[in-house]
């Protein structure tokens, strides 16, 4: 029977991305229901000024009491990404979270985006999101027909086509507006199978590493909240019935408000009262 208390005690993940920051606190959540858990990272050694590694962040879940399988490689790789859905199968019998999480940004104006730049963002955030959404979809369909209510979570914005996020950051908007993309066709593409297809995003930008080491990063994160908010969201979505819940862009913020959660407080990284920056996008 399946512990009420975990709902996500024994189903499977698999993440792109995920050895730090916000993919690492949702995977973190789930770890501690008992979830089994494939992330796909590329970190293989540690990063002169980011913290963790697809090992250590493996040895965090492991601890936090999931199932791991750690797999090194680049979500660009399509050998890379089908082989990671194929020992995840084999190792834990099947598939029932897909969390689209890796992602690449630059947000230079389009006169000074190099094209290698662009490239990499288009392959990790959009194709990456793509790739490893179609590759998983089998194990998918089979964990809709076992009644596991499987879930393709992809973080990336609602789709704001007010023209400010264009002509602010083009590269980038293109590619997270990719993702985003992929969640509003996979949703219809694969309601008939009962696979839950979402997108989440945070309200407020997010203190992560990749935050501080922007520049003016350290005045950023006063202004900002924790990963564990957007992990807290993404656990409700991803133990919603897949049925109730699919083509949505949903805010992290409002699922906690939608679930009753109202006092976030508890979510600064700073503790006060200073207004709170507003991520791209909204």
């Amino acid at each position: 029977m399946p512990d009420i208390d975990k709902p996500l005690a024994n189903k499977t993940m698999i993440m792109s991305g995920g050895s730090r920051g916000i993919g690492l606190e949702i995977a973190r959540r789930a770890a501690a229901d008992g979830a089994n858990i494939t992330l796909v990272a590329k970190t293989d050694q540690p990063h002169p000024r980011l913290p963790g590694t697809v090992h250590t962040a493996a040895a965090e879940l492991e601890q936090a009491g999931g199932k791991v399988l750690a797999v090194v490689g680049d979500v660009r790789e399509d050998a890379v990404v089908a082989s990671a859905v194929e020992r995840t199968v084999e190792r834990f019998g099947g598939i029932d979270i897909v969390v689209n999480n890796a992602s690449a940004i630059d947000l230079s104006t389009t006169d000074t985006l190099s094209m290698k730049r662009y490239d990499l963002m288009l392959d990790i955030n959009c194709r990456g999101s793509f790739l490893l959404s179609k590759l998983a979809i089998p194990a998918l369909r089979a964990s809709a027909l076992a009644g596991r209510d499987p879930h393709i979570l992809t973080l990336s914005p609602p789709l704001n086509l007010d023209p400010r996020w264009a002509g602010a950051h083009l590269g980038y908007t293109i590619a997270k507006y990719g993702m985003s993309l992929t969640t509003l066709g996979l949703s219809e593409e694969l309601r008939a199978d009962g696979i839950a297809v979402n997108s989440l995003w945070p309200r407020t930008t997010i203190a992560t590493a990749a935050i501080r080491n922007r520049p003016g990063g350290a005045e950023r994160v006063t202004t900002s909240r924790t990963p564990a908010i957007c992990a807290d969201a993404a656990y409700l979505v991803l133990t919603t019935p897949s049925g109730l819940l699919t083509g949505e862009f949903l805010i992290d913020e409002d699922v906690l408000v939608a679930h009753g959660i109202t006092d976030l407080d508890s979510y600064r990284a700073v503790p006060g009262d200073a207004p709170l920056t507003t991520d791209l996008f909204l």
